[in-house]
């Protein structure tokens, strides 16, 4: 299934996108508003020697040249770590952009939510760090020759945070209410085309007929045709109480789920015991949690921003943060602390700026390629980054194996060009300057993230080069959420943000009135690329088939597409166990954590 992406939603962070499949997502108190997208998928499972290899590169990523741009910077002085935090035994504090409070699995989009919704609850699968995934709640999966039955056996005796046993037929719950016609939230189960998943979809069944249970820790699924994320899909689905979530449930009315947003019960590594919206998120160690108790009982999210992180993790406030911005200053500062292990690693999502393509002007391809040569992408990026991102022109990140370069209009900023296609498309420049179609000013309301370093940066810039095109360009300044609530009621007309995505790139973001587009953009050609895609499990036929998707899309520009940048995490050095990678975030092993003593 697909969730939507963390700009993991990544707050005004990335430019990037949420959850496909059943994850994905970018994070943090950065530049764009962070969401979720595509599913989180598997690739090629990696040789022995290619494991190897990976880990040569791990060790030699380690680095304390401060001139590289990826890497592993370690501490230089532990010991100087100050008081505030070395007094703190048993609570590490993470600083991240504020959640929305959406801590339900089935509607959890930004990526500060999806942290604590994979620290609450568990699935079949879990990602890995190289995309593959591995068995979690899973004893092991079967796999029918054909592609069309997977038989899920359960690990036996999991029990959820409030003492109920789990069984599969919570696995069915979860699936119903996905495919459940009053679904609206970021998940897409109906791709994964579940026999009889279409009939229960429209109220004409009870039931969905592909889905059986043999007892209580096996469950068998029937799909009408096979796909490359099938199993990945199903099996990243979140195992929820049926006892809990499916008290006032019933078919159609979806009302009694969502009023448990931020009442979550999981069976994942910890427990939700307080949220204090904009400032902090408290969990307790889950002790019955099926893969061992965490080792750090007290897990605390506490709201920080641009401003406030580097101080925060100076005094001791919090333990670790994310650095998407000013990267080279900040790590210079991280560093000179002594007592920080730094990583830096490219991020899997990247940063856009959205247009409202449901409004007239903007459904004209030349009206869209004009506001992306007529912005000075290059500048905006350098200023804000650096060395630690490069400007994107396809809505992917280097990372993948479906990247791709070849024949992509780089876009170069070309102020000629765009006044020549604005012209084309009947734009004129009025006796004020302001270009006109109709008896109508091309005017734009900018939506923007308050207090965001690239905000900051893209404003200025943005405003005067549309200017000189002959566009007025009006800005409000918003929190993260409140864009992310005018983006889901289509009441926008553009804004700033990043999408975080997942390992594959099957997603609903491009697709005509998928899960997760919510701009308009419609091309039945990429609608029937991405089909193509999904359903050809040969993965260097799927790049192929990626590709001319993504050059099909490079030439419509749905979005401007700005940037992938790479994200900076400093760890106080009295942590010790994480293990971060672009596919896999710290929040899924969170158990693994220690603080010594």
């Amino acid at each position: 299934m697909k969730r939507k992406l963390s700009l993991f939603l990544v707050s005004l962070m990335m430019f990037g996108g949420l959850l496909a499949g059943c994850g994905g997502g970018d994070k943090g108190a950065d530049p764009a508003p962070t969401e979720q997208a595509n599913k989180d998928n598997a690739g090629e499972k990696k040789t022995d020697d290619a494991e190897k290899k990976d880990d040569e590169k791990k060790d030699d990523a380690k680095t304390d040249d401060a001139t590289q741009n990826e890497g592993v910077f370690p501490a230089t002085d532990p010991a100087a770590s100050p008081a505030a935090a070395t007094n703190r035994k048993d609570t590490l504090i993470v600083g991240m952009t504020a959640p929305k409070g959406i801590f339900n699995p089935f509607y959890g989009e930004t990526a500060y939510d999806n942290y604590v919704i994979k620290a609450l609850f568990n699935s079949f699968t879990e990602v890995q760090k190289d995309g593959t995934y591995a068995n979690s709640l899973a004893e092991k999966i079967d796999v029918s020759d054909d592609g069309l039955k997977y038989t899920f056996h359960l690990k036996p005796g999991i029990k959820y945070s409030d003492g109920t046993p789990m069984t599969v037929k919570d696995y069915v719950f979860a699936v119903k209410v996905l495919c459940d016609g009053a679904y609206d939230g970021p998940s897409d189960m109906m791709s994964v085309k579940i026999k009889g998943a279409q009939e229960y979809h429209d109220g004409k069944a009870k039931d969905i007929s592909g889905i059986k249970v043999i007892d209580d820790n096996t469950v068998e699924v029937t799909v009408l045709e096979p796909q490359a994320m099938t199993k990945d899909s199903l099996g990243t689905v979140w195992m929820v109480p049926e006892s809990y979530y499916g008290k006032g449930y019933k078919q159609g009315d979806l009302e009694s789920i969502k009023a448990l947003n931020n009442k979550p019960i999981g069976s994942g590594q910890y427990v939700l015991t307080k949220f204090a919206p904009g400032q902090e998120v408290d969990l307790t160690a889950n002790p019955n949690y099926f893969l061992g108790a965490p080792k750090v009982k007290n897990v605390v999210f506490k709201t920080t921003t641009d401003e406030t992180k580097m101080a925060m993790l100076q005094s001791g406030e919090t333990d670790m943060d994310l650095f998407t911005t000013n990267m080279e200053d900040n790590l210079g500062e991280i560093q000179s602390s002594g007592f920080f292990n730094t990583t830096i690693f490219p991020t899997n999502g990247y940063g856009y700026v959205a247009f409202n393509i449901k409004q007239k002007r903007f459904q004209d391809v030349k009206v869209r390629q004009a506001l992306v040569y007529g912005l000075n992408r290059k500048e905006i990026v350098e200023g804000v980054y650096g060395k630690y991102a490069d400007v994107i022109n396809i809505p992917q990140s280097k990372v993948s194996w479906a990247y791709t370069n070849e024949n992509i209009n780089p876009y170069e900023f070309n102020m000629d060009k765009a006044k020549q296609l604005l012209d084309e498309a009947g734009w004129k420049v009025g006796a004020d300057g302001i270009r006109e179609k109709d008896g109508e000013k091309f005017k734009i309301n900018f939506s923007a993230q308050a207090d965001n370093t690239v905000v900051n940066a893209l404003i200025p810039i943005m405003t005067q080069n549309y200017k000189e095109l002959g566009i007025d360009l009006v800005s409000e300044t918003l929190d993260f959420n409140a864009i992310m609530d005018k983006k889901n009621k289509g009441d926008y007309e553009m804004y700033f943000a990043a999408w975080g995505l997942t390992a594959d790139p099957d997603t609903t973001i491009y697709i005509t009135n998928g899960a997760q587009n919510k701009s308009g953009y419609s091309n039945k050609k990429v609608d029937d690329l991405m089909e193509k895609a999904r359903k050809e499990l040969d993965q260097n036929k799927r790049k192929e088939l990626y590709k001319e998707m993504y050059q099909v899309i490079n030439n419509d520009v749905p979005c401007i597409f700005m940037y992938q940048r790479r994200d900076m995490w400093p760890i106080n050095a009295r942590v010790k166990g994480f293990d971060l990678a672009p596919y896999k975030d710290f929040s899924y092993g969170l158990y693994n954590v220690e603080i010594p003593q």
